[in-house]
Formats: C-alpha cells, structure tokens, sequence
C-alpha cells in the first residue's frame, strides 16, 4: 500500500466522524522536507472554523502515527474551483451552478444544472437569451467542472 493509499486510510475514517469528506491525500518532498496536502471538503463550502477544526484532527492523528517519520508541514485546503465533479455529492453540491461537461464522444456542454436525478440530469443552456434544456446521462460525461460565476443574485 502506496503512503498516499495508507494516509487516506487513517484519516478518512476521522474526518468523515467530523462531518467532512477527504477528498485527497497527497504526501509531496520538495527537497528535504515532506509536505502532505489534505483536500477537504463539507456538503458546503468549508469556513475558516471549520478548516481548522479538521486540521487539529488530522494533526493530532498524524502526530501518533509511524506511517511519517521526522519533520512534515500539513496544508489543509478545501477543493477548488477547477476541481473535477465526479461523485454524487460534488454533483448535488453543485445543482444550480453552472457545468462545463465534456461527453464520451468528444462533445461539450456549458449549461446551468437545475435538476438531477439517479441516472440523468436536466442542464440549461442560455444561447442568445433562448433557452434550451438538455436531459443528460451522467454515465455519457468524461469530464465536468464548474465554472466561475460573479455575481450571482441568487448568492448575494
């Protein structure tokens, strides 16, 4: 088992318990210091109390564990917005906003998710003021993220 495979293994059971989700573990050594990086992420964005609630807890477990020997910088972060939607949840979290997918054939799609369901999802596409729905088959997407939108009057 991979450290990445074994530290995900430790702190996923923990940060769950708190509420979160550990979306990755990834250990780096720049040098000759060890950086590991937890991706954490809430049913909502993460506020500055939150990030460092599950930083004490990753820190303490990491403080006992032998998995990491000698001196390491922890760096708790939350998923950005580039980050790829690929499980149910990141999908749910996102239903309003809008998604750029990218299909199994090649074919993209910019629209706004405003429906999803277990097997497809409706998106909403604005072309020059028109509205055009799409029903899509979650298993037809290779790739989605979610686009930077400022100025949202249903955020404000």
């Amino acid at each position: 088992m991979t450290l990445k495979e074994s530290l995900t293994e430790l702190l996923t059971p923990a940060v769950e318990g708190a509420g979160f989700f550990l979306e990755e573990v990834i250990p780096t050594n720049p040098g000759n210091h060890r950086i590991i990086t937890c991706v954490v992420d809430g049913l909502k964005p993460l506020n500055l109390d939150e990030v460092t609630v599950v930083s004490r807890i990753i820190s303490e477990l990491l403080d006992e564990t032998t998995l990491v020997d000698g001196a390491f910088t922890l760096e708790v972060t939350s998923p950005g917005v580039d980050r790829p939607i690929t499980k149910r949840r990141h999908w749910e979290k996102n239903l309003t906003r809008i998604i750029t997918s990218t299909f199994n054939d090649g074919t993209t799609l910019t629209a706004r998710l405003t429906e999803l369901r277990d097997e497809d999802a409706t998106f909403v596409e604005n072309i020059k003021g028109r509205m055009k729905t799409h029903i899509v088959v979650l298993a037809d997407i290779k790739r989605a993220h979610a686009e930077v939108e400022f100025n949202r009057k249903d955020e404000e």
